[in-house]
C-alpha cells in the first residue's frame, strides 16, 4: 500500500535532505527511494538546492514540502497512472543544530543521538531507556522499584504543604551530570537571581532599595507549574534533536502516582488543583536540575515582565517564585493595575500569581523582599536581628541545648548560617552577632548529645 501524496512528499523531502546539497547526490537518493530514475528528479533537486542549499543542514522537512507540492515536475510525475512507487525510505541522520546566536559562545555537549547521550551520562543503553521511559509504571501504583523518586511533604508557613520529590541514587547521579555538564552553561534572563552563581537575595533586592514604591508578587507552585512541554521546548531550542530532547525531558521531569497523593502520609495534604499539577509531568522540587530549568523555562516570562517594567521606568527582578517591581511616579500611577497586568502575562506563560501574597509597599512602610528590608539599602529586619541576638545570648547563658527546641541535628551549623546571612545583609550587625556566637560553649551541646 502506497502512502498518500502528502506523505509521499514527506518521504521525498527526507531522502533529499539525507545528504549533501548537490544535485547529483539528491538525484541518487531519490533514485534509491523509488528504485528507478525519473526525469523529474533533476528539476526538483535543482529547485531545492537553489532555495535551501545555503542552510541545507538546518532545513526542516516542513519547509521543503511546500516548495515541492506545487512544483510542475512533481505534479506531472505523480498525476499520471504510472506514478512512482516508494520502495525504501531514506532518512537524514540525527544532527544537533547550533544553539541560538546569543548562545553561540557557550559550550554545549554534542549529543545528536541517544547513544551519544547514554555515553555522556556514563550509562548503558538499557539504563538510559529505564530512566527515560516516562510511562513504565502505572500511575495508580503507590510504590514500585521502577519509581525513580521518593516523596515527603513539608509544611509551609501558611499551613499548606510543599511536596519534596527526591530522586533515587541513579537518577540523582544523572541529574547532577546534566546540571553541571549542560544546564550550568546556559545563562537565564538577567532578571533572574535565584539558583545562580554570584546571585542571591541581596542582588535580588538591591535594585529596589530606596524607591518610592515597591511591589512584590508571588507565583503559585513554581516548579509544579512548569510542564514537560516547556522543558522539552527548552532542550529543543538549544539544538538537540527530538529524540534526545524527549529523553532529556524525561530525565528531568516527574509525575506523582495517584496513590502516593491519595494514601498514607500525603493524603489530604494537597487540594485538587495542586494534585492535578503534581500528577502531570513537571519539574520535581528536589531534583538538582529543577532550579536551573525553571529559570530557563521562565525566560519569556522574565523578558515580558522586564519590558513591562521598562515601559514604566521601573526595575524588575525575580528570585525563584518571588517577583519584585520598584519605581517612582509612573509606577505609582498604575500601582493598582500592575498586579493585574503581571497576572495576565504570567497566565499566558503558564504560571499563576497568588493575589493574597501581593504587597504594594510605599516608602512609609517596611519594604521587604525575600526577608531583606530595602527602604534605604538592603538590610536585615530589626525584629529578626533582635530575635537572633536573643537566641545567641541565651545559648551563651544557658547552653545551646536549651535553645535547640526543634531538635536540629547540627544546631551549630544552623546558627552559623543565620549569622552569615545577617552579616551578608549588614556587616556591622553581623559582626556583633558573630562576637556573641564565638562565646558559645559548644562542648555543652556535645556532652548533652
Amino acid at each position: 500500500m502506497q502512502p498518500g501524496f502528502r506523505n509521499t512528499l514527506v518521504i521525498v523531502c527526507d531522502a533529499m535532505l539525507a545528504g549533501a546539497p548537490e544535485v547529483a547526490g539528491v538525484v541518487t537518493r531519490l533514485t534509491a527511494t523509488f528504485g528507478l530514475y525519473g526525469a523529474w528528479m533533476e528539476e526538483v533537486a535543482q529547485q531545492a538546492v537553489d532555495a535551501f542549499g545555503s542552510r541545507w543542514d538546518a532545513t526542516r522537512v516542513d519547509e521543503l514540502t511546500p516548495l515541492l507540492e506545487n512544483a510542475p515536475a512533481i505534479v506531472a510525475a505523480f498525476s499520471s497512472q504510472a506514478s512512482p512507487e516508494i520502495i525504501r525510505i531514506i532518512r537524514r541522520a540525527p544532527a544537533q543544530r547550533p544553539p541560538p546566536p546569543q548562545l553561540a559562545h557557550i559550550g554545549l555537549p554534542h549529543l545528536p543521538t541517544l547513544r551519544d547521550l547514554a555515553e555522556w551520562l556514563e550509562l548503558n543503553d538499557s539504563d538510559l531507556a529505564w530512566l527515560a521511559t516516562r510511562w513504565r509504571v502505572d500511575p495508580g501504583e503507590a510504590s514500585s522499584p521502577l519509581h525513580h523518586y521518593s516523596y515527603h511533604a513539608r509544611e509551609k508557613r501558611d499551613g499548606r504543604h510543599r511536596l519534596i520529590e527526591r530522586p533515587k541514587s541513579l537518577m540523582r547521579f544523572v541529574q547532577h551530570k546534566l546540571l553541571h555538564g549542560l544546564l550550568d552553561h546556559v545563562p537565564p534572563h538577567d532578571a533572574a537571581h535565584g539558583f545562580r552563581q554570584g546571585r542571591n537575595i541581596v542582588s535580588f533586592a538591591a535594585p529596589h532599595a530606596d524607591k518610592s514604591l515597591v511591589i512584590r508578587l508571588d507565583l503559585a507552585d513554581f516548579f509544579a507549574s512548569i510542564t514537560q512541554a516547556r522543558v522539552h521546548a527548552t532542550f529543543h531550542a538549544l539544538g538537540y534533536p527530538l529524540a534526545v530532547s524527549r529523553a532529556l525531558t524525561a530525565l528531568s521531569t516527574n509525575r506523582v502516582p495517584v496513590r502516593v497523593l491519595s494514601c498514607g502520609a500525603l493524603k489530604d495534604k494537597f487540594d485538587w488543583t495542586e494534585q492535578q499539577r503534581l500528577r502531570a509531568r513537571h519539574l520535581p522540587q528536589g531534583a538538582s536540575t529543577s532550579p536551573a530549568l525553571a529559570n530557563l523555562c521562565a525566560f519569556r516570562l522574565d523578558t515580558r515582565l522586564a519590558a513591562l517594567a521598562r515601559s514604566l521606568d521601573a526595575d524588575y527582578t525575580r528570585y525563584a517564585d518571588d517577583l519584585a517591581f520598584s519605581g517612582a511616579a509612573r509606577l505609582e500611577r498604575v500601582a493598582d493595575r500592575l498586579p493585574l497586568w503581571v497576572a495576565a502575562i504570567a497566565l499566558e506563560e503558564g504560571f499563576t500569581v497568588q493575589p493574597r501574597k501581593t504587597r504594594v509597599m510605599a516608602r512609609g512602610v517596611r519594604q521587604q523582599l525575600a526577608g531583606v528590608v530595602v527602604n534605604r539599602h538592603p538590610n536585615l529586619a530589626r525584629d529578626r536581628f533582635d530575635a537572633l541576638k536573643a537566641l545567641l545570648t541565651n545559648c551563651v547563658r544557658h547552653g545551646p541545648v536549651s535553645q535547640n527546641r526543634d531538635g536540629r541535628a547540627d544546631f551549630r551549623a544552623s546558627l552559623a548560617g543565620h549569622v552569615a546571612h545577617a552579616t551578608m545583609l549588614n556587616p556591622a550587625r553581623g559582626a556583633k552577632l558573630r562576637a556573641i556566637f564565638d562565646r558559645i560553649d559548644w562542648n555543652r551541646l556535645e556532652s548533652a548529645s
